[in-house]
């Protein structure tokens, strides 16, 4: 890992309004704890420190100069405004060089994997870091991911990574990285048309009306004896007198 210098002041400790009047001087608020000795609070200039981090992954080694010393430290924390994203504050952890710690790194995938492009398949990310133990001169600003072999419903595990030489990988050896996994199909439930009836089924008529008695027809009518419905007078008519 490339280490980087940044030079800072040590401040006391002040109030918000000096705090503000601080990041209007174009400097923000910093600590460095860690080591053998007590954290100090720093100032900083900010487009400097924006200025080294570009190009630079998230663990930063940097070469911390105060005044006429210096001491090597980790960027460990930025911490940035809810509303405007400016960086407000920085926490910085030393390091012993010849001790090593546990970290952090990201993976960065590379290739094009043919069951995406020619599958139609879709890139799982299960893990995007991987924690790792190492020296801080052996710390890696990403681990690649290599995905152009996979096929679809194939994946890569930790236990396929390649490390840099003198890093350990802490994660499960079994644990997924990226995976390759077919769409899910869209299932579409057939709703008939409004009014429509269900196939094999026959629609039920409803007679308007009262229900037909035991015996009579729809039409109200009772069987002759002939076993015939008898006509229904018509409309206005004479009823039939009956024989005495």
């Amino acid at each position: 890992m490339q280490t980087i210098e940044l030079r800072a002041e040590k401040r006391d400790l002040a109030s918000k309004g000096t705090l503000s009047q601080l990041r209007l001087n174009g400097q923000i608020p910093a600590v460095v704890y860690g080591g053998k000795k007590a954290p100090e609070n720093l100032a900083l200039n900010l487009k400097n420190l924006i200025h080294l981090l570009k190009g630079h992954g998230v663990n930063v080694l940097m070469n911390l100069k105060l005044g006429d010393g210096a001491e090597v430290v980790l960027l460990k924390d930025v911490q940035r405004d809810v509303l405007s994203h400016d960086v407000i504050h920085v926490d910085f952890q030393r390091m012993s060089m010849t001790e090593k710690l546990e970290i952090n790194v990201p993976l960065n995938v590379t290739g094009e994997a043919p069951g995406v492009k020619m599958g139609g398949g879709i890139m799982e990310h299960i893990l995007r870091n991987l924690k790792v133990r190492c020296l801080p001169t052996d710390i890696p600003d990403n681990i690649p991911v290599d995905v152009s072999h996979l096929q679809l419903n194939q994946g890569i595990k930790v236990k396929d990574l390649v490390a840099p030489a003198g890093v350990d990988i802490l994660n499960d050896r079994e644990g997924l990285v990226v995976n390759i996994v077919a769409p899910a199909a869209e299932e579409v439930a057939a709703t008939p048309a409004a009014g429509a009836v269900a196939a094999g089924t026959e629609p039920e008529v409803i007679a308007k009306g009262k229900k037909p008695e035991e015996g009579e027809d729809a039409a109200g009518a009772k069987p002759s004896a002939a076993g015939k419905a008898a006509p229904a007078p018509a409309k206005g008519a004479p009823a039939a007198k009956e024989k005495k």
